[in-house]
């Protein structure tokens, strides 16, 4: 409402021509001039007009695209003024439109909007595109507050009008705090007007399209981007300001006994940091021979641990689990100590056997004519200790010293008898033992006197016939039997037992 109790706003009600005192002003007396319809200006004029002629520029004619975009319409006003516009243009007298009026009769001088930058293959007559119409409501934000609270200043001679539009706010960025006066209405307009960016990692509280008041906090905590090392695992994590003890924290990181790289109070820098955290574990450390040893440690991995315990491992080393193996509480690491060396050591090579078949003998039986003699060899060889212990002997090369002279072997040719009838007579003669000796003068499982074993070259198998083998008996045997025919008479009870010819 205005001063004289009727609607300000011409979107409320419909003007009235009731002749109220705008229309009547005299320009001879009154301090400002009616503004003509048919001499209707903008408020917004050009610094550098063409040709380098400093004039204003009516709105049909200003070089802004699109034309009649920047007319100030009651809308506006009332944006300007906020919640308190109708209590505002009370106390001045005036209603919305006589505002407009005052606000096109005086010419505020200010650079045009290019509007080709922001849509450059818009062509002329078209409607606005987004980013025009953005543009064009950021522009009658940001000038026509302080241009109402002129226009209002004017009329009421106080400052209570441009008092109530401006607003004193509290700005905290990552803590440190600065106040700001402005006309601003929302949280995004105050730090776009100061700015400040908002990233996608910040916290921002209240939210950017949240209304502004007088006294009002704005806090703005910046992402920080924490590249975590923790025991070899990498990973990133968005933080807010603090210290790295307080990262850590809000990350659940457990950090009790931990080696960190940073000091805990050092603040995360804005633009992000590397850290490196190793956690404490307890560990079983077994080196070479001795005595297995519980230790503590921050290493990551067994890499880390053999430089943190300083183990001078040599070239055949071997530590269990491998170097890149990543350590856990409670692990158990094993180094074996390992060494070689390569030794000469003097071998007798036995000599090589010349066998000679022959067909008196029996198959399975072998008489050496020559033993011959056996050579000499350095063999080379090298020796594994582990943890002290030997472990493996590997030859590397050998050098003969002395040759090996031939062995010279005669072996048994001929097929050995059928045994069946003669292990009937040793069953019934010996009662199957063939190496019998009952001390009456009879040996072996076939009972041969020293003399028949001899007569019948048993003496070149041995000396007793209980001393020859089985074959060897059978084969004196058979040449006893072949003695007499075919017969079995040297063993006539047996023989006749077994019905066998005598």
């Amino acid at each position: 409402m205005n001063g004289r109790g009727e609607p300000s706003h011409s979107g409320l009600a419909p003007q009235q021509d009731n002749g109220y005192w705008a229309d009547s002003f005299d320009a001879s007396t009154d301090w400002f001039t009616p503004v003509q319809p048919t001499q209707q200006h903008t408020m917004v004029g050009l610094l550098d007009a063409p040709d380098g002629q400093a004039q204003t520029w009516d709105a049909e004619e200003h070089p802004s695209f699109p034309p009649g975009a920047l007319d100030i319409t009651a809308a506006d006003v009332y944006e300007a003024l906020g919640p308190d516009a109708e209590d505002m243009l009370a106390t001045a007298e005036v209603d919305v439109n006589e505002v407009i009026a005052l606000l096109n009769a005086e010419t505020v001088v200010l650079p045009p909007l290019d509007f080709t930058e922001l849509e450059p293959e818009a062509e002329p007559g078209l409607q606005p595109q987004r980013t025009q119409t953005e543009a064009i409501t950021a522009w009658k934000r940001r000038f026509l507050k302080g241009a109402v609270a002129g226009v209002l200043l004017s009329l009421t001679g106080s400052g209570a009008a441009a008092a109530a539009m401006d607003k004193s706010v509290t700005v905290e960025v990552d803590g440190k705090e600065k106040t700001v006066s402005t006309y601003d209405d929302t949280v995004g307009e105050v730090l776009k007007d100061e700015g400040i960016n908002v990233g996608p990692h910040d916290a921002l509280s209240p939210s950017p399209q949240a209304e502004v008041g007088h006294g009002d906090k704005i806090t703005l905590d910046r992402g920080r981007l924490l590249k975590l090392n923790i025991d070899g695992e990498v990973r990133e994590e968005w933080v807010r300001s603090g210290t790295v003890g307080q990262a850590l924290s809000a990350l659940n990181v457990n950090t009790e006994g931990a080696w960190i790289s940073a000091d805990r109070s050092t603040a995360v820098p804005e633009d992000g940091m590397e850290l490196k955290v190793r956690t404490l574990k307890d560990v079983t450390v077994t080196d070479g021979a001795g005595e297995p040893k519980q230790l503590t440690t921050h290493a990551a991995n067994i890499g880390e641990l053999v430089k943190e315990l300083k183990l001078d491992l040599g070239p055949q080393d071997k530590i269990t689990p491998g170097g890149d193996a990543k350590i856990v509480d409670g692990a158990q690491i094993d180094v074996d100590r390992i060494s070689s060396k390569v030794v000469s050591l003097t071998i007798p090579v036995e000599p090589p056997v010349k066998e000679i078949v022959d067909e008196n003998m029996l198959k399975g039986e072998e008489k050496v004519v020559d033993p011959g003699e056996a050579g000499e060899k350095i063999q080379f060889t090298r020796i594994t200790t582990v943890n002290g212990e030997e472990d493996s002997r590997d030859v590397v090369d050998e050098k003969i010293t002395k040759q090996a002279r031939e062995k010279v072997v005669r072996v048994g040719g001929k097929e050995p008898p059928n045994s069946g009838v003669w292990d009937k007579l040793v069953q019934c003669e010996s009662t199957g033992n063939w190496s019998i000796n009952s001390g009456n003068g009879y040996y072996g499982g076939l009972q041969f006197d020293k003399q028949t074993w001899d007569a019948y070259g048993g003496d070149q198998y041995a000396e007793y016939p209980h001393q020859a083998s089985r074959e060897q008996q059978i084969a004196v045997a058979e040449k006893v039997r072949d003695a007499r025919g075919g017969s079995y008479g040297a063993w006539p009870a047996c023989a006749s037992k077994l019905g066998l010819p005598t």
